[in-house]
């Protein structure tokens, strides 16, 4: 099945994909300034910064498409989700010590993307089929 995509949710994933290319090339190009102020590993940095390339080509993808197959609009929503999960995770996982900083950071860029998923997910939500 196919969406049609409403001007604002084509709208929110170009902003959703804007985003993943500026925090990703900041985590791996800044990965080793960014480690030390955040006390964050930069490999850990560097590998999820590289994770989002592809994200948002897909995002693009999508946001420049009068209509898009259901599942890669919610394989969008759901990695979105699964992204603030991780986040939270590492936070309470005790697996990394992050400075104040680095705590600030992982919240806000969580709740960024929490914003972003809850108007893409009511933009699929709201969204009509497309004729085929």
């Amino acid at each position: 099945m196919t969406v049609q995509l409403s001007s604002l949710l084509k709208r929110t994933l170009g902003l959703d994909a804007a985003t993943c290319l500026a925090m990703g090339a900041a985590m791996t190009l800044g990965a080793l300034p960014l480690g030390d102020l955040t006390g964050l590993p930069p490999a850990l940095l560097m590998v999820a910064g590289l994770v989002l390339f592809p994200v948002a080509g897909l995002m693009i993808w999508l946001a420049r498409r009068n209509d898009a197959p259901a599942p890669m609009l919610w394989l969008v929503i759901g990695g979105n989700a699964g992204w603030v999960a991780a986040s939270l995770l590492l936070l309470v996982g005790g697996w990394v010590k992050p400075t104040l900083a680095g705590e600030i950071f992982v919240i806000v860029q969580a709740l960024g993307v929490v914003a972003l998923t809850l108007v893409e997910y009511a933009g699929v939500r709201q969204g009509r089929p497309a004729m085929a």
